[in-house]
């Protein structure tokens, strides 16, 4: 009989990687997922669709790690556990479970970017390259042994959701090469480098307000990693907010100019003082009552 896989995921690159196992025919037995959260932008597919168009059994704990959730994983007896975006961590007592391991997908070149929304962060550090990277499950986040792994180059001025979309078939096509050997328990595993390991947590709205102290390139990278369809980033003004959609780094209309950092120092276009010169800002959003920049006022918390 074929090894039993049970499917941890969530995001698209999950709904990528199980699509490839349910088209290579793989016995995945369940799919353990999360419910949409009402209050965030899904803009992305999710593994539900693609295993329910299979008639894959459809589960959403809210939390897995429970007695209960864990005898029932232990009733579908697993051979191989495979995580991909999925955004809870999962317990050593069902890590344990599969004869042939768990292993996981994680959005970063690791040992870099270790933890929640790795993309994101990369993308806010300028970081000039990214990729995937399929490793063992242990009980410290995204510390097991990497089997494969998968880059992709991104451009300064690419936002967080064109450098996921670049990434994303990383992931397909590092899970299409391991497969196999995972289903086989022959998959080669290289122990991480734990000093050249970096760890960051997850993402709240309120990490999207700007620092005008910052430079403009950090600020612009602050800017393209949380944009549309993520919360945005933010400063407030006298108590209103303005959403910061985009803006210029090198505008030629803010060469030259400085300021005292969140200083508003041109209002067409609208250009703002930074740490280290200026930011021309091209798409805004009021948040609250509509109103107008004036030059000379300051940008900062309310």
């Amino acid at each position: 009989m074929a090894p039993r896989i049970l499917f941890f995921g969530y995001s698209e690159v999950g709904y990528e990687c199980l699509s490839l196992l349910l088209e290579r025919g793989d016995n995945v037995v369940a799919l353990i997922t999360h419910e949409d959260n009402p209050n965030e932008k899904i803009w992305f597919k999710t593994p539900a669709l693609a295993a329910r168009e299979k008639g894959i059994a459809v589960y959403t704990p809210e939390k897995v790690n429970t007695p209960e959730w864990i005898e029932r994983i232990r009733e579908l007896q697993p051979d191989l556990i495979l995580s991909v975006y999925y955004r809870n961590m999962i317990s050593s007592k069902i890590l344990a479970l599969p004869r042939l391991g768990a292993f996981n997908m994680h959005g970063s070149l690791l040992p870099r970017y270790r933890g929640r929304a790795p993309i994101n962060w990369a993308v806010l550090h300028g970081e000039p390259r990214i990729g995937m990277t399929l490793h063992r499950m242990v009980k410290s986040a995204d510390a097991g042994a990497i089997v494969d792994q998968e880059g992709v180059d991104i451009g300064p001025l690419d936002t967080a959701e064109q450098a996921f979309r670049k990434v994303m078939p990383c992931a397909r096509r590092v899970l299409a090469r391991q497969i196999d050997a995972l289903l086989a328990g022959t998959a080669k595993e290289t122990p991480q480098d734990d000093t050249q390991a970096t760890y960051f947590g997850g993402r709240k709205p309120e990490d999207g307000r700007i620092d005008w102290h910052q430079s403009t390139r950090q600020i612009f990278n602050l800017i393209r990693a949380v944009t549309d369809p993520y919360p945005g980033a933010f400063t407030d003004v006298n108590g209103t907010r303005l959403m910061v959609w985009w803006a210029e780094p090198e505008s030629a209309a803010a060469a030259g100019m400085r300021g005292v950092p969140g200083e508003v120092l041109s209002v067409s276009p609208v250009i703002v003082a930074t740490g280290d010169g200026a930011i021309e800002l091209t798409r805004t959003e009021w948040r609250g009552a509509p109103r107008q920049l004036r030059v000379g006022e300051i940008c900062g918390a309310s």
